[in-house]
């Protein structure tokens, strides 16, 4: 199936750190409209941006308070509307994350459901009984702690799989659906491309509310609360309206490792496609790893079902600083990018990994913004750690070593602000920026857009399977292939230097070429794209 997202490169935009235009240190979306010609210039096709609802940001914006507006630290409507006007007038498509699962404590519906047992929008949300001040189950949150608050109104627990902040609504009510039909229907008037769901597979839980057991380590298996029996007929319903309304890019993040899980979430009637998390959150290089996702993802997924191919999010850690470890951080990047953007899927880049941004690491609890980071903080001083021991696990826990503010230049908050940003980037090293980079024809930017360019170019990066997918001695070799076009991709995984022969047109390469002999020398981490003839 030919779909317009398969041929476009997207791009992550983490909306409190793209750009701040009015000097207030917060990412706003006048700041994205003057870097739309830098997005463009990359070749990008697409932007996806995380939540700019009106929130509390008790979890930087994934706790929503009213669905249908617009952040006044971003913006408001008519700016956003500017923003996809702008971006349209590029070709760059928007895709918008949308939280489905849980309104902020502040929202509306919810100040409306703790005023009184009897109220309407009560039944919005998951309710227990508070008996003998036990909570309900053993549900963890996944922030850490237990999922159930109480609410000394009414005396009784509601549910939250994240923060308090963050209350489940309760799926089972057919009204759940309705509203936010409503909320999908107002976004796609306005004009975007697509939604981003996130952690879509949490929308119901057991209605038995039995104890989640635990696994050898003590850890809690989540087996009640996340992937149960409905969620999937929930989506199809959403799907179905919102493709019967528009054809918007539909894409799900699902809270699994298992592909035998994330499967099952996306296809005929279903999202058009789910995050693998598996591809590339590994903590350290592992050539075999990713090789073995790339190929389990060629052989169980069905025709209308595609892969993602990212390796870097606001959840996770930057892969160059990930796998760089005892590597050079360049070619690691090199290597990456090449994959990411000429293998079979949809490529998603992460602002700044264009540039090789790196991870921030805080010195200093007190400046740690991530709430996750620091409830484990928390509980690490509450079980007996250090400061120092804590610390090391916030910082292993927390998310924002990935949030930093995008670097533009090396003047004052590398060009993002003109006053202090929302994060602290005080004790920040790392001087890897665009005003460096972007007129280097060796630099880690133009090999992303050199890439891009003939991604864009050739169908068979767009559209093409493989009719060759090997790991040989840690060499990742493959030829994706459409109608009459074949594309041939090596990157050399491995410490040794390997020649690989050349037999069409050589597109790109990170290596020193022996047209005579016609041959390639390929050290580790060297790649080379070409035309098969």
């Amino acid at each position: 199936m030919n779909t317009w997202w398969k041929e476009r490169v997207f791009y992550e935009i983490y909306m409190p750190s793209f750009m701040d235009e009015n000097g207030d240190g917060l990412g706003d979306f006048q700041g994205i409209i003057s870097k739309l010609d830098y997005l463009e210039d990359l070749g990008i096709g697409g932007v996806w941006l995380t939540p700019f609802y009106p929130s509390p940001k008790v979890d930087n914006g994934y706790d929503i308070s009213d669905y249908c507006d617009i952040d006044p630290a971003y913006g408001n409507l008519d700016i956003f509307k500017k923003f996809v006007c702008e971006a349209n007038k590029r070709d760059i498509k928007v895709v918008i994350d949308i939280v489905l699962n849980h309104t902020s404590n502040k929202h509306k519906w919810f100040i409306e459901a703790k005023s009184s047992k009897e109220n309407e929008k009560r039944d919005f949300y998951i309710w227990k009984e508070n008996n003998n001040n036990q909570t309900p189950n053993n549900w963890e949150s996944f922030f850490g702690g237990s999922a159930w608050e109480l609410d000394d109104n009414s005396n009784e627990y509601y549910y939250h799989a994240f923060a308090k902040e963050q209350v489940d609504l309760n799926w089972s009510n057919p009204k759940v659906l309705e509203e936010m039909k409503k909320v999908l229907k107002f976004w796609m008037d306005l004009g975007i491309d697509g939604f981003r769901f996130d952690v879509i597979n949490f929308l119901k839980v057991n209605g038995s509310f039995n104890d989640n057991p635990l696994d050898d380590s003590g850890k809690q298996d989540h087996i009640y609360d996340k992937d149960q029996d409905g969620v999937l007929d929930v989506i199809r319903e959403l799907v179905k309206f919102i493709k019967g309304y528009k054809n918007v890019f539909l894409i799900g993040e699902v809270g699994s490792e298992d592909l035998n899980i994330l499967e099952k979430y996306c296809g005929k009637d279903l999202l058009d496609v789910v995050f693998n998390f598996n591809l590339g959150s590994q903590n350290e290089f592992n050539s075999k790893m990713i090789f073995k996702e790339i190929e389990n993802m060629n052989k169980k997924y069905d025709d209308y079902q595609y892969p993602t191919l990212f390796f870097g999010s606001h959840d996770m850690p930057r892969f160059i600083s990930r796998f760089s470890k005892g590597k050079e951080a360049n070619k690691v990047s090199r290597a990456i990018s090449t994959l990411m953007l000429t293998a079979k899927g949809v490529p998603f880049i992460y602002y700044g990994d264009e540039i090789g941004m790196t991870d921030l690491k805080c010195k200093d609890i007190n400046n740690m913004n991530d709430i996750q980071g620091r409830n484990f903080y928390n509980l690490a001083i509450n079980n007996g750690k250090s400061y120092e021991e804590a610390l090391e696990i916030a910082n292993r826990e927390s998310r924002d070593k990935s949030r930093s503010p995008m670097q533009w230049n090396n003047d004052i908050n590398y060009g993002f602000s003109k006053n202090n940003p929302w994060i602290y980037i005080r004790d920040r090293e790392d001087r890897n920026c665009v005003s460096t980079q972007v007129d280097d024809p060796s630099s880690l930017l133009s090999h992303y857009k050199k890439l891009i360019e003939i991604r864009k170019k050739y169908k068979a990066l767009q559209f093409g399977d493989y009719s060759k997918l090997a790991l040989e001695n840690d060499v990742l070799i493959y030829i994706r292939e459409y109608e009459n076009e074949k594309i041939k991709i090596v990157i050399n995984l491995s410490k040794e230097i390997v020649e690989v022969n050349i037999v069409g047109e050589i597109l790109m390469t990170t290596s020193e070429l022996d047209i005579r002999n016609k041959i390639i020398k390929l050290n580790e981490l060297e790649m080379f794209i070409e035309k098969l003839n």
